[in-house]
């Protein structure tokens, strides 16, 4: 079984839309004395850089993970989107004989278990690998237990800690050089895609999703079927 844990909003302490240019960022860095960073007084977003959106999935038992970096829109299809990248670059090398996929993810934001895109887009990917696709969503208001918090995000943003975020390389370099003494090792790429928002799955759509309910609250607990 390949174990990969994915999240994307939801009250947290890893970084989430983070805004792109010279602007003021938390943390402490050591300057040489009189030589302070110049960053702009204000956080107007700059309608040319926008946010950037940060979507991660940790392996747990490697101590490794993935993070896209979008500029459009936190959406289901990005998420999930995020999810192949890992599997496409990093999962499939480390789990060659997986049969199916385990993912635990946060109640809300674009991964949530009321989010009907989710599933869809999880079915089209369950499909595309070969894996079935098993999603334990953490119960609503304890997305900080998610593992990849305490164990990748949170050291990412240590990692970044006082500095710009200049610019959409710079925000990718700053997460792809973020290590621990325990060996974690962190891969980004930026993701260009114009995902579209607000999308509307239908009552047919969705019962078309090859989906089963675990016995326990399978609202948030189920199986999707690689067809």
């Amino acid at each position: 079984m390949a174990r990969a844990f994915g999240s994307a909003s939801g009250e947290r302490i890893s970084p989430q839309k983070e805004l792109v240019g010279e602007y003021h960022n938390n943390g402490r860095e050591w300057q040489p004395k009189g030589e302070p960073v110049e960053v702009l007084d204000h956080d107007f977003v700059n309608p040319e850089m926008g946010k950037a959106v940060p979507y991660g999935v940790y392996d747990l038992s490697n101590d490794e993970g993935w993070v896209s970096v979008g500029d459009n829109a936190d959406t289901a299809a990005f998420a999930v989107e995020s999810i192949r990248r890992w599997w496409q670059h990093m999962g499939a090398e480390r789990f060659p004989a997986a049969k199916r996929l385990l993912i635990t993810a946060d109640a809300g934001g674009s991964n949530g278990y009321r989010i009907r895109a989710f599933k869809v887009e999880l079915a089209k990917l369950a499909a595309e690998i070969g894996l079935e696709i098993t999603v334990c969503h953490y119960p609503p208001g304890t997305s900080k237990w998610n593992k990849i918090e305490h164990r990748m995000f949170s050291f990412i943003s240590m990692n970044w800690r006082g500095r710009p975020l200049t610019s959409y390389r710079t925000i990718v370099e700053l997460i792809s050089t973020t290590t621990t003494r325990k060996g974690l090792r962190v891969r980004a790429e930026r993701d260009t895609t114009g995902y579209r928002t607000q999308v509307r799955i239908s009552d047919t759509e969705l019962a078309a999703v090859p989906l089963r309910r675990h016995e326990f609250h399978g609202d948030w607990n189920y199986t999707i079927d690689a067809t």
